[in-house]
């Protein structure tokens, strides 16, 4: 009897050891103001459950504010390691400075951080939001001949991936005499937003049958436009071109129907790496990259039906 009490012990301390080396994570995301960002924060959920991680989980709701206060309760709590996905780039040296002073590692993912000392951090997981502004510019130009009058749909106002995107967009189009943003508005990232304000623009624009082409920050604004487009009497992909950035699942039922022209690809499986580079950094390393660049592809009415087939299980 003393035996199989003396294993029941010994299995019950395994247990408790198990447990106690499991990994504890904080994770702040934006908020959930998208289909990307939704499948964004999924991803590093069931990544987290698949490597035994305990996630804590914070939706800012798109408030740097809530951000804030859930990074102070992650050092409160002695998580292992935060990982950030940051509203706008502003505003984050305190609160970093408070992570590091407690020596928990900070990753950030997706949108970028300007806190004036890059060891706040350990590394940057994310798109090269300029050259996706590139991209789609560098498409539309080709589909145009350089000859196209341009609404543009803003992300977040101050966000990184709404400053990368405009830049490396205008960055191209300065090549272009005859191309240029007749009208340019914040959509805030979101599919209401996109259609309220291609509304209003579609009215100032004449209805906007002299407009060439639409460029969103992202798929979601994209969808909501061309809804906008729809209402006003107009083909959205035909009378109007549409170029987004997000790659999402709706996009692609979009480009099918012939709706959206094309789409840069930006990854939302930014968990994974993540979670390596905390593990690396657990275990001692200390020389990472400041900023690990994932890459994506343009997809266009032209090439999009094979990755179509794939998410939408017809392989």
């Amino acid at each position: 009897m003393n035996k199989i009490f003396a294993s029941v012990a010994l299995a019950s301390m395994v247990v408790a050891s198990q447990a106690a080396s499991a990994l504890t994570v904080g994770f702040s995301q934006v908020g959930s103001e998208s289909g990307w960002r939704t499948t964004f924060s999924e991803s590093v959920k069931a990544e987290a459950e698949r490597r035994g991680i305990d996630l804590k989980f914070s939706d800012a709701q798109q408030k740097q504010e809530n951000q804030i206060k859930a990074i102070r309760s992650f050092i409160a709590q002695g998580v292992d390691a935060i990982v950030v996905a940051p509203v706008v780039e502003t505003g984050w040296r305190p609160v970093l400075m408070e992570a590091a002073r407690s020596r928990i590692p900070v990753v950030i993912v997706d949108r970028n951080v300007d806190v004036g000392n890059s060891r706040l951090y350990v590394t940057r997981i994310a798109p090269d939001f300029v050259d996706e502004g590139r991209k789609a510019a560098g498409w539309l130009m080709d589909a145009t001949g350089g000859d196209c009058d341009i609404v543009e749909l803003q992300g977040t106002v101050g966000s990184s991936a709404a400053i990368g995107r405009m830049e490396g967009f205008n960055e191209v189009l300065a090549e272009y005499p005859n191309a240029q943003i007749v009208r340019s508005q914040t959509a805030e990232f979101t599919r209401s937003k996109g259609k309220e304000v291609m509304e209003s623009i579609l009215k100032a624009e004449g209805g906007g049958k002299n407009l060439c082409a639409l460029w969103t920050h992202n798929d979601e604004m994209a969808l909501g436009a061309i809804q906008a487009i729809k209402e006003a009497g107009l083909q959205p992909g035909k009378d109007i071109l549409v170029v987004s950035v997000d790659a999402v699942d709706d996009i692609f039922t979009a480009l099918k129907a012939g709706d959206v022209n094309a789409t840069v690809e930006m990854s939302p499986h930014l968990g994974g790496p993540a979670f390596d580079v905390i593990d690396e950094y657990l275990k001692g390393k200390r020389d990472f990259e400041k900023w690990i660049v994932m890459d994506g592809e343009v997809f266009t009415q032209q090439n999009y039906q094979a990755e179509y087939n794939k998410r939408m299980g017809a392989e």
